[in-house]
């Protein structure tokens, strides 16, 4: 599978994807992301989890090919299940999530690390929705976690990218560092978490989405009702079949 861990003896749980070319994830890959990080929140020697990727970006979303060479529409309903189980385990996660981003954060990238509780990013990074192009909706939810809402509004209706330093200023990225010092980084801020008491950090963990005032798991999926409502009208295809070609 794409996506591997190791829990380091300090009680720091690294969850890698990397899953070349561009660290697109598949149904199956989805699923297995969510169950890895529900089982590392559950066991009780991990303190922290830091997700991170290796390869040319952090994530590029869903796999689009897979979707249009699979007949009927198992693979949409399949992605964003998948996608919607990756997004709640990170936010159920039962301990802090680090997300350390290098390159490209798209579409998908941005429901996981919108989720997580802290963001370490490289000076390369750059976060968006490329949804509309893609003839889809989802992940605004988590997108409004990133940025402002006007930003938000006007990253989805035009597809532009925010940089890492942007997010520095709105207080969404923790720390901004050179890409060679990223993993570094993300696992001090996770050591300094892990030497904390794993009962508080656990109980500080609940209490801090017991008050967050959306509701994300919500949110998200109704964002993903119209997602459906594109593909049935045909929209959803038109774009897929476009993008597929000019990536072929």
């Amino acid at each position: 599978m794409p996506t591997t861990h190791q829990i380091h003896d300090n009680g720091v749980a690294e969850v890698v994807m990397e899953n070349p070319p561009v660290n697109a994830l598949d149904v199956a890959g989805w699923f297995d992301l969510a169950d890895q990080i529900t089982a590392l929140g559950r066991n009780l020697t991990v303190r922290v989890v830091v997700l991170r990727a290796e390869g040319r970006g952090f994530n590029a979303g869903v796999d689009i090919k897979e979707m249009q060479r699979t007949e009927g529409h198992g693979a949409l309903v399949g992605a964003n299940r998948g996608c919607y189980a990756a997004f709640k385990a990170i936010y159920e996660c039962e301990v802090p999530v680090i997300a350390a981003v290098e390159g490209y954060c798209l579409g998908g990238g941005i429901g996981l690390v919108g989720n997580s509780d802290i963001i370490i990013a490289a000076d390369n990074a750059t976060f968006g929705l490329p949804e509309v192009e893609r003839g889809a909706l989802g992940a605004a939810t988590h997108l409004a976690r990133l940025v402002p809402q006007h930003k938000m509004r006007a990253m989805v209706y035009t597809c532009a990218t925010a940089t890492a330093a942007e997010l520095h200023a709105f207080g969404s990225v923790l720390q901004v560092v050179p890409a060679a010092q990223l993993r570094d980084a993300a696992l001090a801020v996770a050591a300094n978490i892990a030497a904390k008491p794993p009962a508080v950090i656990r109980a500080a963990k609940a209490c801090l989405n017991g008050i967050d005032p959306v509701d994300v798991n919500r949110s998200y999926r109704f964002e993903q009702g119209f997602t459906f409502e594109l593909n049935l009208t045909g929209e959803g295809d038109r774009a897929r079949d476009a993008f597929v070609g000019e990536a072929s």
